[in-house]
Order: structure tokens, then sequence, then C-alpha cells
């Protein structure tokens, strides 16, 4: 395939153009012509799935703006059955938040946001983004909240208060300093989350870190989904089975009602 870069033009262009503007990236007029803006919209893509910037599509650019997205085809009422338990109202606010993040680090292929929407479902049932609650895993008898996780090493936790700052947070339930530290710079934050943790609950931020924490694991994920494996998919993002009924039934529902997408090809 034919490398498009600033100077190309033709159809090609044109549909590289309409495929950056689907994915929310403004190349400007899809005029087939590969200029200044052109350039600039493929490289803010390629930054945002963590290709090399280079502002040139090559193949790599290419497959990663084709992956079929089915974001458009998710409606609110085939949600709401992947969610039967679900305020509908919830899921009303919260999926255009969760839909755009998954667009955004190009992971709108139905395998992935059937992963994220049974992520949410196992994670959060109520579609909110919420903070994790004491338990006999995270709190011991009578002990401060959290204090279980204050010196997990595993989690990059440094001691008190770490347990209680960085717990379970968000769409995905983002735990420990070392993943606040490395999906808030990820998600362009800087050490914003790190200062401030209870950012990772804005349902804006909440998706992001979703879609990050997907995108880190995509193709073990993508493999195991391939597989029809979703115990295993389940424990790349948990670490475990908690929640593996959840995450399967939501997934299950959404593989019947979401319409498999119809691939276009660029070049």
């Amino acid at each position: 395939m034919m490398l498009l870069q600033l100077g190309s033009s033709g159809a090609s262009v044109t549909q590289l153009q309409q495929r950056l503007q689907q994915h929310g990236f403004d190349p400007g007029a899809a005029d087939g012509q590969f200029g200044a803006a052109t350039e600039a919209a493929v490289q803010a893509f390629q930054k945002s799935v963590g290709l090399g910037v280079d502002g040139q599509a090559g193949p790599n650019t290419i497959a990663a703006l084709t992956l079929p997205s089915v974001t458009s085809n998710v409606t609110l009422d085939m949600v709401t059955q992947m969610f039967p338990a679900t305020p509908r109202v919830n899921i009303q606010f919260h999926l255009p938040f969760v839909l755009k993040a998954l667009l955004g680090a190009a992971l709108a292929d139905k395998s992935m946001v059937l992963m994220a929407l049974g992520t949410i479902r196992a994670e959060t049932g109520s579609f909110l983004p919420i903070e994790e609650f004491e338990s006999r895993f995270n709190t011991p008898p009578g002990g401060p909240p959290f204090a279980l996780y204050d010196n997990r090493a595993d989690l990059g936790n440094q001691g008190p208060p770490d347990g209680a700052n960085f717990k379970g947070r968000g769409f995905v339930q983002l735990t420990g300093r070392a993943n606040y530290i490395r999906f808030s710079t990820v998600i362009g934050l800087g050490d914003q989350l790190v200062q401030d943790p209870d950012l990772a609950n804005d349902p804006d931020t909440a998706a992001k870190l979703l879609a990050a924490f997907l995108g880190a694991k995509a193709t073990q994920i993508r493999q195991a989904l391939q597989n029809n494996d979703l115990a295993t998919a389940r424990k790349l993002v948990n670490g475990g089975t908690h929640g593996l009924a959840d995450f399967a039934d939501a997934f299950n529902r959404g593989q019947a009602l979401i319409p498999d997408p119809v691939q276009v090809t660029v070049g």
C-alpha cells in the first residue's frame, strides 16, 4: 500500500480524510489533497493511539483508522438491555462519554466496545464511575479504610495514606499509585490524577481511563475474544474472575444486539 504524506493527492487521501473525521480529528475539507491540516490531524491521531508521530499515513496508521467502528450503531436501547438492572438515565448520560473515548482510542470495533461495556457491567453495574467500597479485601477489621492497600508494592503504593488515596475509582476501578501515575499521563493529564485522585470519577476522565486501560492490553484482549475465552479477557482487566458472570452476560447480550459493521478500507 502506498504511503500517504504531505503532497499526496487522490481518492485514497479523500478516504483518509474521511476516516480522520470519523475518529474526531479534523483534516480540513475532505478534498483529496494531503496538506498541512491533514498532516496535523494524522499526527494527532497517531499520538492518541500510541503510534510513532510522523504525520505520514503508512500501513499501521491506516490499519488503526480502518478498524470497523460500531459506535454509531450502539443505541441506548441496546445498552439498556445489556444492563437490565441499571437505571436507564445513568446509561443515557454516561454512554456518550464511553463511546467517544473508545472512538478516540481506536477501540471502536465491536469486540472492544463489547469488552468495555462488559467491563462496566462487572465493575460498576450502575453505569456510574464510582469509588471502591470498603471490604475485607482492602480494610483490616477495625482498621483504617483501605489500609491493606497501603504497602502493596505491586500497586506502586508507598505506605499510608496511599491505600485510601489510590483506591479503585471510575468505570474500570483504577487502583494503585502506579496506575494513577501511568494512566494520568496516557490520557494527557500529566500528574493531575495523582494530585487529585477523585478526578478519576469525572465522567469524561473515567471514560478515557477505561479506554486507555483496555488499550494497554488490547492485543491480548482481542486474542482472547477471538478464541471466545471471556474468562481470560476478564482476567486481563481484573486480574481474576470477579464479576465474570455479569461481564459474560453483558458481552453475550451485546453480541446479539449490536450489528456487525461493514468493513471499509482505505487505499
